[in-house]
């Protein structure tokens, strides 16, 4: 009986009947198929593809001191990225906040108290003509969050200024910090500052009131999906991954990854496809899972996604071949296709990855769903995919 556990490290699976699977090569049992493919080069391929496709957004945060702007984007964000993050400054009064491993840029403006924005605003306009001016867009500013206080009722002239200013060249979203009681506020902002695209009002944290009543945090998944529809399309994959409040965003661009991948497969399974040629399936599969991962926002390695094809494939009772790996994945659907020999169509090769690609998600959603939008630790996602293809396969 095969051993369920296996080691990515060095690239060779091992199972308890001594036989080992060399993760370097896909051989379909003959050793000289031409169709075998290199999993351990396809995989470093198919991560370095997910990085590229999700790319990385980039929001400006404008506002005066003691909003909040820290607090809302430790809120929306993972990793604590204000408090934790890489700070360097891109102009006098404002800072551009990084974290490795997470597809988002926050750029802190500061310095927007009377008096002192004139100058903030003009150094930040040349920052982001100048970003804009650059063929990459990941280098391009692509939304800004300008954060006034409920508790202050007003709208001063430096913030008048800068939403002028980044909406003549980006979408702004007024966010009212520590919103408690609206009294109409909202609405005089949205008079106030007609150029920006919406006023939310948002509660970064839980609150206790002067009664003892407690406020719940309000405003952020709101506040996530529209910046989704404001950023973007190129965009959208970095920063459903970099944001923490909405499974949902997640859930959604991850969708669109399995249903390309069932095309993909679709098209390869056009012309039906021998059994024996079956590992021409194998990179969509691997592509799928190494993207699905990624705008979840799990750290991306050729270690986890290693092993995360090994778990599937041992789940489903297969081994480290083209072949076989197909054949387990099979097992996921009902009907013709699941024998040996047998011709796998387009619509068997699309029904496959998509029944594996959305066990992923549903994995993914429930760990995170668990852990308050908190990412999974890889032995979790590991070990519950396994046990998910397990479950589907011996249905």
């Amino acid at each position: 009986m095969r051993c369920a556990s296996t080691a990515a490290e060095g690239g060779c699976f091992r199972y308890a009947d001594n036989a080992s699977h060399d993760a370097g090569g896909l051989t379909g049992g003959g050793g000289g198929n031409p169709m075998d493919i290199q999993l351990a080069d396809e995989i470093r391929k198919q991560v370095e593809e997910a990085f590229r496709k999700r790319g990385r957004v980039n929001i400006v945060i404008a506002g005066r001191s003691g909003v909040g702007k820290s607090t809302l984007v430790n809120a929306v964000f993972h990793g604590r990225i204000a408090d934790t993050g890489q700070g360097r400054p891109v102009t006098k009064e404002t800072r551009e906040y990084t974290k490795d491993g997470i597809p988002v840029s926050i750029l802190d403006t500061r310095g927007l108290e009377l008096g002192a924005f004139t100058e903030t605003l003009k150094l930040l306009e040349e920052l982001v003509a100048t970003r804009a001016k650059e063929a990459d867009a990941t280098r391009h500013l692509h939304c800004a969050w300008l954060c006034i206080s409920e508790d202050s009722r007003r709208v001063e002239d430096g913030d008048v200024k800068a939403a002028e200013m980044l909406a003549r060249h980006m979408p702004v979203v007024v966010v009212v910090t520590k919103a408690r009681s609206d009294q109409g506020f909202r609405a005089e902002v949205q008079t106030l500052l007609p150029m920006a695209r919406n006023v939310m009002r948002v509660r970064a944290l839980q609150e206790t009131d002067d009664e003892g009543h407690t406020l719940q945090p309000k405003g952020l998944v709101e506040l996530v999906e529209l910046t989704m529809e404001l950023v973007p399309e190129a965009q959208r994959n970095a920063f459903a991954a970099a944001q923490r409040v909405s499974i949902g965003q997640k859930r959604k661009r991850a969708h669109g990854i399995v249903a390309s991948a069932a095309a993909a497969a679709g098209i390869i399974g056009a012309v039906p496809v021998p059994f024996a040629d079956a590992a021409l399936l194998v990179p969509t599969q691997v592509g799928m899972l190494a993207g699905v991962s990624s705008v979840f926002g799990l750290p991306m390695t050729e270690a986890f996604l290693s092993t995360l094809v090994g778990a599937s494939i041992t789940g489903l009772g297969a081994t480290f071949t083209g072949q076989s790996i197909v054949s387990g994945l099979l097992k996921l659907i009902p009907g013709p296709g699941t024998a040996i020999g047998a011709l796998i169509s387009a619509t068997t090769a699309t029904a496959l990855t998509t029944v594996f690609g959305e066990a992923y998600i549903a994995v993914l959603s429930k760990l995170m769903e668990k852990r308050c939008g908190e990412l999974p630790t890889e032995e979790e996602v590991i070990q519950a995919f396994r046990e998910e293809m397990s479950l589907r396969g011996a249905a």
